[in-house]
C-alpha cells in the first residue's frame, strides 16, 4: 500500500465515523407508549404469555407498547382513551 492509498483509507474511515455520529444525533428519541398498539403490532413484551414484538393479542392492549417520539404518547387518542407512559391493566 502506498502512502497515498493509506492516506485515502484513513480519510474514508474518518468520514464514515463522522457520518455515523451525525445520524445518531439526528435520530429522534423515543419512549414506550402503552395502550396504543394494534393487535400483533406492539414493539416488545406485552405482559404474561407474550415474548416480544408482534405478540399482543388485541388492539390497544394496556400492557403492550409502541415506541413513539418523546412527548407524544399521552396525546395519542384511542377508542380506549389516551396513550399511557405506564402499563394499564
Amino acid at each position: 500500500m502506498t502512502i497515498t492509498q493509506a492516506a485515502a483509507a484513513v480519510a474514508l474511515s474518518v468520514a464514515a465515523i463522522a457520518g455515523s455520529s451525525a445520524h445518531a444525533a439526528d435520530a429522534p428519541k423515543t419512549e414506550k407508549c402503552y395502550g396504543v398498539a394494534l393487535a400483533g403490532k406492539n414493539d416488545c413484551k406485552a405482559g404474561a404469555g407474550t415474548s416480544c414484538a408482534g405478540t399482543s393479542v388485541k388492539d390497544y392492549q394496556g400492557n403492550a407498547w409502541k415506541a413513539v417520539k418523546i412527548g407524544t404518547c399521552t396525546s395519542i387518542k384511542t377508542p380506549h382513551g389516551m396513550g399511557s407512559l405506564t402499563p394499564r391493566g
